[in-house]
């Protein structure tokens, strides 16, 4: 990333003023506790010999040499706690955690765990796609020899977790029943509404998140908290074939012996622990992580329960930590040994709870959100745990989401009830202060004085009552890398390297939301029509009206379309005061999928004989004319 001058100006400032106001009173790391070296290095097998994972074109899809930049001490440019944490998630390779049971970690942001079954390999977890889950399965087998995958389990419903299926199994083989594909109950739905009604946005925010457009290196992102990046390949999914719906249920496969605990409404909607009585292995799935995780994660998402994410950790304290001798989860490195494993759960599960009862406290207190934020923090107990350090999530953050899901954005203040825009509350915020020249010199006091949070706040006014100033946007840039470089948090660290670049170089050119296929095809159909509910732009629509009958020949499922009010309401029958459809079609569902996602035409679907149509074949063309295709490429840092 370019450097200006200010940059280098506040190359000198101390990083304790490059932290949030409250930063000095967060208990600092224990620099004496040594043993994620130990654990994260543990059982070293082998890694890959060429270390750029592609698709079959040849397009990189993931480096493994990318954060090799990571050896030596910290340099100035990166928080030494998130430093140290970036080297122990830049090892990889195979791994072995006990007798029959490895992970590959490192080929991708989350982990893929091999287990030895009587005939093959039972896999939780598989990566993000397809490529670096075949990767992974490639390296297992050339080192542990020749296995066919028997099982692919779930342990929830985030892609990381499930988007590398079709590069492990064959969906034949799903279907005959040779391969068992193990999920939790609700996590077909659930996977495809994280991913499909809030897609474009969510995307967007990603980008920021996990650093995709910044460059790897001291400069740029050193990683995600919980791994290196997101692999950049094809994400598959094959849906399970067996359901898991309560605690204490076991499965038998191959040999091996998983008994489950439910967790819904923790990391995931959709999410599971595995005991390995077998092997004494407990896998507390995205529960359990080497860093708080996020209740509330800054792509976006529906806030999680702190106060049930904490009683889950403590049913596994009590279920299954007093038996277990390891620890895996679905990110970072096991843990090792009795103890140690119910150390880590019990102040594990302390961190969570007490993030959310504090905060709660507060609130019954009169504080607003943004006053916890400012105040929280784990006691030093807690907070001297690595794995309770905001790497990914953070206190600040996460008592904003406890804050939120008890009472919603509003704070009571009358004042923010009907606040204007960010755009035109800067402009009169910059009038009010005596104009732009006057805010500008203040931010660049305030910037030189250490004062970063102030510094960033004048300078966004500056940028978002004026986003042609010039001036104002490499101020306001210098200041965000700034707070990147102090943060310890990896996102916090993205982010504010993310907001710095595009607003030093401008948009980076992306294509249209585009939505895996798998992902598509496995949407149930009522959620599709949620899709398009939302894609619906009801200025476009105006005052028309429209009335469609749909039936999909191959599912035998029967819509009812209509639009009214700028409104799309689908239901499986006319309701009264629908009258007669413009439209009847009859076609397979695919063929609706392409009409409504891809660039096909109705009149040559009608012509081939593939959609079957009576009445006016123009009102399906007004009804997509009506869609909006998202993009992911609209302003943040600026508007």
């Amino acid at each position: 990333m370019r450097r200006t001058l200010l940059s280098l100006a506040l190359a000198a400032t101390a990083l304790t003023l490059t932290q949030p106001a409250r930063a000095a009173d967060q208990p600092p790391p224990n620099w004496s506790d040594t043993r994620d070296f130990d654990f994260a290095s543990r059982g070293f097998v082998a890694t890959r010999k060429d270390p750029k994972i592609t698709t079959a074109d040849g397009r990189v899809v993931w480096d493994l040499s990318a954060f090799d930049f990571m050896n030596g001490p910290a340099p100035a440019t990166v928080n030494a706690s998130l430093w140290r944490h970036g080297q122990l998630l830049a090892k990889h390779g195979l791994f072995k955690v006990t007798d029959g049971v490895w992970q590959v970690r490192g080929f991708d942001v989350a982990n893929a765990t091999f287990i030895r079954g009587k005939t093959g390999w039972i896999v939780i977890d598989c990566l993000t796609t397809a490529e670096t889950a075949r990767a992974a399965l490639d390296l297992v087998n050339q080192t542990l020899g020749e296995r066919k995958v028997t099982a692919l389990i779930y342990t929830h419903s985030h892609a990381d977790h499930f988007g590398g299926a079709r590069g492990m199994v064959a969906q034949a083989d799903v279907d005959s029943g040779a391969v068992k594909v193990i999920a939790p109950t609700g996590f077909v739905e659930q996977s495809v509404s994280e991913n499909v009604i809030a897609g474009a946005a969510m995307g967007r925010r990603a980008t920021y998140q996990f650093g995709l457009y910044l460059p790897k290196g001291p400069e740029g992102t050193v990683g995600s908290g919980v791994g290196q990046s997101v692999a950049l390949g094809t994400q598959t999914l094959v849906p399970p074939n067996v359901l898991v719906d309560h605690t204490g249920q076991t499965v038998t496969v191959d040999g091996v012996t998983l008994e489950f605990q439910m967790t819904p409404g923790t990391e995931a909607p959709a999410e599971m622990n595995i005991w390995l009585p077998d092997f004494k292995v407990l896998d507390l799935a995205e529960n359990g992580n080497e860093t708080m995780h996020n209740v509330l994660t800054p792509r976006g998402a529906l806030v999680r329960d702190a106060r049930v994410w904490a009683e889950y950790l403590n049913q596994s304290l009590s279920l299954y930590a007093g038996k277990a001798d390891v620890m895996i989860t679905s990110h970072a490195w096991p843990r090792f040994g009795r103890e140690t494993l119910i150390d880590f759960i019990g102040k594990h599960r302390d961190a969570y709870k007490y993030l959310h009862d504090q905060t709660v406290r507060m609130m019954d207190e009169g504080m607003t959100g943004d006053e916890i934020a400012d105040r929280i923090v784990l006691p030093p107990a807690l907070a001297s745990e690595w794995y309770n350090r905001g790497y990914y999530g953070s206190m600040s953050f996460n008592s904003r989401a406890v804050y939120q899901r008890y009472m919603g954005w509003y704070d009571a203040n009358p004042v923010h009830l009907a606040p204007y825009p960010q755009k035109e509350e800067a402009r009169r915020y910059v009038e009010a202060m005596g104009g732009a020249a006057k805010v500008a010199d203040m931010a660049a006091a305030a910037a030189k004085a250490g004062d970063l949070r102030w510094a960033a706040e004048l300078g966004n006014r500056l940028v978002m009552a004026d986003a042609g100033n010039t001036a104002a946007r490499a101020a306001l840039a210098d200041v965000y890398v700034k707070l990147g470089e102090g943060s310890e948090n990896a996102l916090w660290r993205n982010m504010y390297l993310a907001g710095a670049d595009e607003l030093q170089h401008g948009l980076h050119p992306v294509q249209a939301v585009s939505l895996g296929l798998d992902l598509i095809k496995n949407t149930p159909s009522p959620m599709l029509m949620d899709l398009l509910a939302v894609r619906l732009n009801a200025d476009r629509v105006g005052s028309a009206h429209l009335a469609m009958d749909l039936t999909f020949t191959d599912r035998g499922e029967h819509f009812r379309v209509t639009v009214r009010n700028g409104v799309l309401v689908a239901s499986d029958k006319a309701l009264p005061g629908d009258g007669p459809a413009d439209l009847t079609l009859s076609m397979p569902r695919q063929a609706f999928l392409m009409l409504t996602f891809s660039p096909a035409k109705i009149g040559d679907l009608i012509k081939g004989g593939t959609v079957k149509a009576e009445g006016d074949p123009e009102a399906f063309n007004r009804f997509v004319g009506w869609l909006d295709a998202f993009r992911s490429d609209f302003p943040i840092v600026w508007r």
